[in-house]
């Protein structure tokens, strides 16, 4: 099969590479436009971009940079190819030049227009000859530092104008060769090049796509097995901090992988300095909000284990300040991360901070309200008149702390609704903890009938205070028996005790068994209770 076979099988790939090229975009909206070529092979100082500056031409280093990159950035390669010094050039292969010189600055020097000179005679003080600018420099691999030069050279109208130097073009093949496209020009056709959009071209978006996609899934695939193994180690051990550990750092640790792996893909793309700089503080960002996440889980965990920690060992007052801790402890990471993101991003950390600051006074006049709950909560904590789990009351309610944080309180009351107070008022109000009671105190009166004799009364108070004194639940110091009133239709006597808890449940079966045993006690004296005459 001949040459002309073989270009024929290759047809179709074209065509059809072509046509992908023209959907993508249209679908983003940023179809290639139809350029017609110039009628005229004569150089133009006048290029596209010129009714966005008026300053291009080759009067200085800086309009000449300028009318290049404006050229270049509009497509008109031949009026970007005026700017170059192509003596002893053929002049048909300035728009390539020009092409591959553009596609090198993109990738490897930010071209700071304000920064050369924009008079005739160019900068004086820069280390170059008299007739020549430096641009910028690039490094290459092999440690050399190739410069980009604007020299000064006369015109064939006997003019002197500023272009880009013939000593860059020699140097122009080999940074081609070590920042061009490489082997993708040969396998790609021309409108995955010639497609730009924001100085990237079409191939470079492709690539970017299918690195962010490849990084994810990437990413799942490295971590599964890693934390599948985690698992299973933690599983074998005895203690559970580890569990809690590996459960939570699977979406932080894939989130970072996957950053790491974008990072990686942007590089390798070589995009323009500009959008190459975006992703990558993009990239960065989100390996910030990664590891974020991840010093949020560990804080999470970690306040599990001690939780649990404590409570085994009855640290009740250190489990009341560990959710406020907790969620003082998340904002100040949280802030620290917001700030990292923001530098990221390209803005000036030191100037927001500043600024902050500046605006300090006027966001604490705002927020006034705010602060006193805040400060309310603090005092809450450090004082501890209740603690979360305290049984209290406060007002005209009684209910169970289920929590204290930053801006209020929450109870839940004994209708089994959840009461929220600000804790400035919660803090300024009359506390009563019934948790932290050591004893709850048994009174009842017992009512005897008239016809009860003196020798059946006092048998009733000897065995009542027999009873309450033998009781292991009650100290004998604390019980109290005593025939307190001879009224017109009973015998009042006042029993009165201290129950050794706290525990409201457990009193209450105390004081159940106690008032039973009194019914034996009153039936077996043969007497009992009286009723209203």
């Amino acid at each position: 099969m001949g040459p002309q076979s073989s270009r024929s099988a290759q047809r179709p790939r074209h065509v059809v590479s072509l046509a992908l090229v023209l959907l993508l975009s249209w679908v983003s909206g940023a179809a290639p436009r139809i350029r017609q070529p110039p009628s005229s092979t004569t150089t133009s100082t006048q290029p596209a971009a010129q009714e966005e500056d008026r300053d291009v031409g080759f009067d200085s280093p800086r309009a000449t940079m300028r009318g290049f990159l404006y050229a270049a950035r509009a497509g008109d390669w031949e009026s970007a190819a005026a700017h170059l010094d192509l003596r002893g050039r053929n002049p048909d292969e300035g728009p390539r030049l020009a092409r591959q010189l553009k596609t090198v600055l993109d990738r490897e020097l930010w071209v700071d227009l304000d920064a050369l000179s924009d008079a005739p005679e160019g900068e004086q003080n820069d280390g170059e000859i008299a007739t020549r600018d430096l641009v910028g420099t690039i490094a290459m691999s092999d440690g050399r530092h190739v410069k980009i030069l604007v020299e000064r050279v006369a015109a064939p109208d006997g003019t002197r104008q500023w272009r880009i130097a013939r000593v860059t073009l020699q140097q122009l093949p080999a940074l081609w060769a070590a920042f061009g496209n490489g082997v993708l020009s040969e396998w790609l056709p021309r409108p995955f090049f010639a497609i730009r959009f924001l100085d990237t071209q079409l191939w470079q978006w492709i690539a970017v796509a299918l690195a962010l996609l490849a990084s994810a899934v990437l990413a799942w695939l490295l971590t599964a097995p890693v934390l599948r193994l985690l698992r299973a180690i933690a599983r074998r051990t005895e203690t559970q901090v580890d569990d809690v550990f590996v459960q939570l750092i699977a979406g932080p640790v894939r989130l970072g992988v996957g950053g790491l792996l974008a990072l990686t893909g942007i590089y390798a793309v070589r995009l323009p300095l500009p959008v190459q700089s975006v992703l990558i503080g993009a990239a960065k960002a989100l390996l910030t909000v990664a590891l974020t996440w991840l010093v949020l889980r560990l804080i999470d965990a970690l306040s599990r284990v001690m939780t649990a920690r404590w409570f085994a060992m009855r640290q009740l007052a250190a489990i009341a300040v560990l959710p406020l801790a907790r969620r003082a402890l998340k904002a100040f990471v949280v802030l620290i991360a917001l700030l990292a993101v923001v530098q990221n991003l390209g803005f000036n950390a030191t100037g927001i901070i500043a600024g902050l600051g500046v605006g300090g006074l006027a966001v604490a006049l705002a927020a006034q309200k705010s602060l006193e709950n805040l400060f309310g909560g603090l005092s809450l904590i450090a004082d501890q008149p209740v603690r979360v789990g305290d049984m209290c009351r406060f007002g005209s309610q009684q209910g169970t702390v289920e929590d204290i944080g930053l801006r209020s309180t929450r109870v839940r009351t004994l209708d089994r609704t959840v009461v929220t107070i600000p804790n400035a008022d919660f803090a300024t109000m009359q506390l009563e903890n019934l948790a932290a009671r050591d004893r709850m105190r048994l009174t009842t009166t017992i009512a005897l009938r008239c016809q009860t004799t003196p020798d059946q009364l006092r048998g009733v108070l000897v065995a009542l205070k027999r009873l309450l004194e033998s009781h292991p639940k009650i100290p004998p110091d604390s019980a109290r028996v005593r025939f307190t009133h001879l009224g017109t239709s009973s015998l009042d006597v006042e029993i009165l005790a201290f129950v050794n808890t706290g525990d409201v449940d457990e009193f209450l079966a105390v004081q159940e068994e106690l008032l039973l045993r009194i019914m034996d006690i009153i039936t077996a004296s043969g007497t009992g209770f009286a009723f209203p005459a």
